[in-house]
């Protein structure tokens, strides 16, 4: 029986960043219904739009994943917060260029201030690691998007399903080893 307790709760850190990798789909999803709904990034107003409207899903899906560790209606505004500004500032800081370099630029803007944002929610703590992160992990996001061919040029208004993927799984792990408390562990 022991075995058998100890076996799941082991488990427990992967089945929880495997559950949150799932969060992943929602970046290249709330992406597409942004542009769909505010069309390309390339002035303030879609940038300020879309980045609401992306980070607001995005935001929601990543606290249900979270499976209790990031509240659900803090975490969901703070992301939209972060990305509305993070998306208005990154895109006008680079004149809504669409280069390698000024996605990588616009990147580190939006991470930044995503992280920022984000971190508010968070233990005191743990709050500056995650602006870090944040603020490597998008530029990297967006590197990955545009070497994997797409075409960035469209202006969209957060990076596609490849450097989705990656983002997810690297802020997950962040996450694990964060070491946020459960809903359920906070309470007792």
């Amino acid at each position: 029986m022991s075995t058998t307790l100890s076996r799941i709760k082991s488990a427990t850190p992967i089945r929880s960043l495997l559950f949150w990798s799932l969060s992943f789909l929602a970046i290249p999803l709330a992406g597409y219904a942004g542009t769909f709904l505010v069309g390309r990034v390339d002035n303030p107003i879609s940038a300020l739009l879309g980045g609401a409207f992306v980070g607001a899903v995005i935001g929601i899906v990543q606290a249900l994943v979270s499976r209790g560790r990031l509240p659900a209606l803090t975490w969901t505004v703070a992301t939209a917060i972060g990305l509305a500004a993070g998306v208005t500032l990154g895109t006008l800081a680079v004149g809504y260029g669409t280069s390698l370099v000024e996605l990588a630029i616009g990147g580190v803007v939006t991470g930044a201030i995503v992280g920022l944002a984000q971190a508010i929610v968070l233990p005191a703590k743990r709050r500056w690691i995650w602006i870090a992160v944040t603020t490597i992990l998008w530029p990297l996001a967006w590197s990955v998007t545009t070497l994997a061919g797409i075409k960035v040029d469209e202006q969209f208004i957060i990076f596609g399903a490849s450097g989705a993927s990656v983002y997810t799984v690297l802020a997950g792990l962040v996450l694990l080893a964060l070491r946020l408390p459960s809903a359920e562990s906070a309470t007792r």
